[in-house]
């Protein structure tokens, strides 16, 4: 029987009084990608080392491909697992390639892995300069290129563009797509929501240690039942009757500025909306229907 990726059922760890992670209940499938959200101190951290067994759970079970973290057969699956840390902590004198070489004498992968991972991650041009020289966000890039060692069959990617320039984050995404074409099962979290939103397949939202929300961006809207915008651009003359169409429907919120027509609309009221404004279409120059947006999503479940 194949197992998930990830199994984590009745997760808990406390550090004294503190309960990090309480009662945590997840499942990632082989080849998803799923993006772990929450406030600063939620939990995620604490629970990507659970499920890295980096440390031990009060309770609860966790199996990475069907195997318990704390058994003594997990050091053998921890090797086709990649982690980069929220703060990536390096040796300053050594340089690009013997860090990268440390890195791969610690996981059993050749040496030979090195040059090309640094090449790939945009490091070739720096694999001989001593890392103490690098800035963030080159120290960053050789985070992800010692989580990309060997191949890894799932990746726990923590806050990963963090320091990184819009080059190096658009780079970053690529090899991640690349990933997952592989079969890679990737975990991620970041607190710049717009980067995820279209790149995992769900969101797991945490709040004081609790998984709050799991699902799709679409499903987690629906359930929400937040409201949408319609935008326009509308000639002037035609604002009056516009605005006295649309008051009849008792939609809510309507805000007009010069050309620019904004419409707030209840998700279940959306086609009553459409079905007024055709009856505009040779008034209305454009339309563009804006659908809440992750962080909007996040801040109703965790705000």
């Amino acid at each position: 029987m194949a197992h998930s990726a990830i199994e984590v059922r009745g997760a808990v760890k406390r550090y004294g009084p503190i309960e990090a992670v309480n009662d945590v209940d997840l499942r990632v499938e082989t080849g998803e990608v799923l993006g772990l959200i929450g406030h600063n101190g939620a939990g995620k951290s604490t629970l990507f080392k659970l499920m890295l067994g980096l440390v031990p759970a009060t309770a609860g079970d966790i199996r990475i491909e069907g195997t318990p973290v704390r058994g003594a057969k997990f050091r053998e699956v921890r090797q086709r697992l990649g982690y980069l840390p929220e703060n990536v902590v390096l040796y300053d004198n050594l340089n690009g390639l013997e860090t990268l070489a440390f890195f791969a004498s610690l996981k059993g992968v050749s040496r030979s892995e090195c040059a090309p991972l640094l090449e790939r991650v945009g490091l070739a041009h720096a694999g001989d300069r001593r890392v103490r020289a690098y800035s963030k966000g080159m120290r960053q890039r050789l985070g992800f290129a010692q989580a990309l060692l060997g191949n890894p069959k799932l990746l726990f990617l923590d806050e990963p563009t963090n320091g990184l320039d819009p080059e190096g984050i658009r780079q970053f995404y690529r090899i991640l797509q690349e990933q997952r074409a592989q079969g890679t099962t990737i975990i991620i979290t970041s607190h710049i929501l717009s980067e995820i939103q279209e790149r995992v397949d769900r969101i797991a939202i945490m709040k004081t240690g609790r998984i709050q929300a799991l699902g799709t961006v679409a499903s987690l809207r629906e359930e929400m039942q937040l409201p949408l915008w319609f935008e326009l651009r509308v000639a002037p003359e035609a604002h009056e009757a516009l605005r006295n169409a649309l008051a009849q429907l008792s939609i809510g919120e309507i805000e007009i500025d010069g050309h620019h027509v904004a419409v707030h609309c209840p998700r279940d009221r959306k086609m009553e909306v459409l079905n007024a404004l055709t009856r505009f279409d040779h008034r209305i120059d454009d339309l563009h229907i804006r659908e809440p947006s992750l962080e909007d999503v996040f801040l109703g479940y965790a705000g």
